[in-house]
């Protein structure tokens, strides 16, 4: 029974043993075969760090290099661009400069052409015309001396004949020798061919003295004069300055001479006693300005201008206002206006207190000082007070003696 028994056992035994010798094969194999697919899993998929550090440098490199390259392909484009764009600005600075000569020269021939065939901006025709043989061509002046009168003042006129204007043969001969054109300036009433106008076509005849304005008179309307003496003047005299005086304002006209010539070289000159006054808002005033608003905040001042009892301007102004008269605006007080058409523009301003001496005794001190005085007035009247009365007095205080401006070279 042992025997038997024991048997079974010892095969049991065996087949216990043979089962764990197959089962340390099994296992040795795995784990060879774990390896080697590990190790061709990392050769192929798995990237190391030290490998990637580099990749990652080298194409930071290439990219700084390229950075590089193109900055400095921008840099010389842009270069290029900036010398193309100076010599652009440098070619446009030429090209304006020769348009401006160009039209300025344009705007000389078309000042003649109008003198010459007799009109004015607005298509009107002017009523003195050039008296040279060749009707191109206007008789040449050192200065055109316009006196602003009106149709009530012929006292006024006659008294200034009396003193300090020349009269007949001697008016012509002060055109002819020194170049002086004095004139009074004045339209037609707002009746043509009235009696008021018949009154100055025979003082005229009498005198030969005006200069006839296409424009009706009125004191409201000294902006619209003063643009329409000056085109009509440059369309009848071709002279070095113009001038617009007052009728009850006493000049010397060897010191006036004296004084524009100092000022002859020079291409755009306004000259006079420069002032800047209050803009007046109230309307119950003398020189009630309605575009106050213009001129900013209430109780503000005008630009700075010449007063308006006399002042000169040059050739290239008086032109530019003939050439622009239909443009330019009015404002109320003539002299204003006059000064807004030249505060935009390339002007020399020259403030002269010579030509705004007060009356006797202060005109006097200074022609006793050896400075005698362009002109005299008083303030306080915006003229001589009472000038058919009280100018010839001026006249002998303050006057420089009758052969001044003959003896005057300039």
């Amino acid at each position: 029974m042992k025997i038997f028994s024991a048997a079974p056992e010892k095969r049991k035994k065996m087949r216990n043993r043979s089962a764990s010798v197959v089962s340390v094969k099994w296992i040795a194999i795995l784990c060879i075969s774990s390896f080697c697919a590990g190790m061709l899993f990392t050769n192929r998929v798995w990237i190391t760090p030290d490998s990637n550090g580099d990749i990652i440098v080298t194409k930071r490199r290439q990219d700084q290099e390229l950075q590089v390259v193109q900055d400095g392909c921008k840099h010389k484009r842009k270069l290029g661009e900036e010398r193309n764009i100076v010599e652009e600005v440098v070619r446009t600075h030429d090209t304006i400069q020769m348009l401006d000569k160009t039209i300025s020269s344009l705007e000389s021939e078309l000042a003649v052409s109008r003198s010459a065939q007799g009109i004015k901006l607005d298509g009107s025709p002017v009523l003195e015309k050039s008296t040279g043989e060749d009707s191109k061509k206007l008789p040449k002046a050192f200065v055109v001396i316009g006196i602003n009168t009106a149709f009530s003042s012929r006292k006024r006129r006659d008294s200034v004949r009396e003193t300090w204007m020349p009269q007949g043969t001697r008016l012509k001969q002060l055109e002819q020798e020194k170049g002086i054109v004095i004139r009074f300036v004045i339209g037609h009433s707002v009746t043509p061919g009235g009696i008021l106008d018949r009154a100055i076509d025979a003082e005229d005849a009498q005198h030969k003295d005006f200069l006839r304005l296409e424009h009706v008179e009125g004191y409201h309307e000294l902006s619209a004069k003063t643009k329409i003496y000056f085109a009509t003047a440059v369309a009848t005299w071709d002279a070095e300055f113009y001038i617009k005086v007052d009728d009850d304002v006493h000049v010397n006209l060897g010191m006036l001479s004296t004084t524009l010539s100092r000022h002859r070289a020079k291409p755009r000159v306004y000259i006079g006693c420069m002032k800047s006054g209050p803009v007046l808002s109230q309307k119950d005033v003398k020189y009630h300005e309605p575009e106050f608003w213009k001129f900013g905040e209430e109780g503000n001042k005008y630009f700075r201008h010449a007063t308006g009892q006399i002042y000169a301007i040059s050739k290239d102004l008086a032109r530019y206002i003939s050439t622009n008269q239909p443009i330019l605006h009015k404002y109320a007080n003539e002299d204003v206006s006059l000064g807004a058409w030249f505060i935009g523009l390339e002007v020399e301003h020259i403030d002269d207190r010579n030509m705004c001496c007060g009356t006797p005794p202060e005109c006097e001190w200074k022609a006793q000082a050896g400075n005698v005085c362009v002109a005299s007035f008083d303030w306080s009247c915006s003229g001589i007070c009472k000038s058919v009365e009280r100018i010839k007095h001026v006249h002998e205080r303050c006057g420089e003696g009758e052969g001044a401006v003959w003896s005057t070279f300039f």
